[in-house]
């Protein structure tokens, strides 16, 4: 008896099975397809990424080689076609290395080219930074302590990881325009900054002492400078 009733619920079970197959079969079926297209178009995606991450390295690669080779024009131009075309990181990495080979034929050209950087907004926002502490490195020697300002003066005010490099930039165009009370401050500030590098503090020490004469007294200042007997 017991059978019978284990045949009985077999054949109900089977046949509400049936029922529900006929009912959303369809729809599993186009499920099981989606799923299926789904991870191969995954796949397919990951081999191109793959692939273009490949190619944009071996397209880097020979432009490192014609820096090094000093054919500044012709890295130039195979930098900015991996900018142009290449991969988000490999973009970035280009873009600079593009700016640097301009730099080497032509200040001017490498300053706007730094400069471009900076105004792209598709560049992460810390190398646009790097790219105005670059310009204006390459500007204390090209124009004057105003110009500097502009391009890093929010930044070496600000708390960012660039700002040791901004406030030495300042320093030096500051020093270099003759305004010794503002680079001795600007040096003391980088000393007195905890997470200085030690090698920018040790630029800026020597800065600081160099125009310490700015912040001395008047009187200690005229007996500093007097003749000894």
């Amino acid at each position: 008896m017991t059978d019978i009733f284990h045949e009985i619920e077999e054949d109900l079970r089977r046949d509400r099975l049936r029922k529900l197959w006929d009912r959303f079969g369809g729809v599993i079926i186009a499920a099981c397809v989606l799923v299926i297209l789904a991870a191969a178009g995954w796949s397919g995606y990951q081999y191109w990424r793959h692939e273009q991450a490949v190619k944009a390295s071996e397209a880097y690669e020979s432009a490192v080689a014609l820096f090094d080779a000093g054919k500044m024009q012709e890295a130039e131009a195979a930098f900015a076609a991996i900018a142009k075309s290449g991969p988000a990181g490999y973009r970035t990495l280009a873009l600079f290395r593009a700016a640097a080979a301009a730099t080497a034929r032509d200040k001017a050209a490498g300053i706007a080219a730094f400069d471009a950087i900076a105004a792209d907004n598709s560049v992460p926002p810390l190398a646009r930074d790097l790219a105005l502490v670059r310009a204006a490195l390459l500007v204390v020697d090209t124009a004057g302590l105003p110009e500097v300002k502009q391009r890093i003066g929010g930044i070496a005010n600000g708390t960012g990881p660039l700002r040791h490099s901004a406030r030495e930039t300042l320093a030096l165009a500051e020093l270099k325009a003759g305004d010794l009370a503002a680079a001795n401050k600007t040096a003391t500030d980088i000393t007195t900054d905890s997470e200085t590098p030690p090698g920018v503090r040790s630029r800026a020490e020597l800065i600081r002492r160099l125009t310490a004469s700015a912040t001395a007294p008047a009187g200690e200042a005229a007996a500093g400078s007097a003749p000894t007997q």
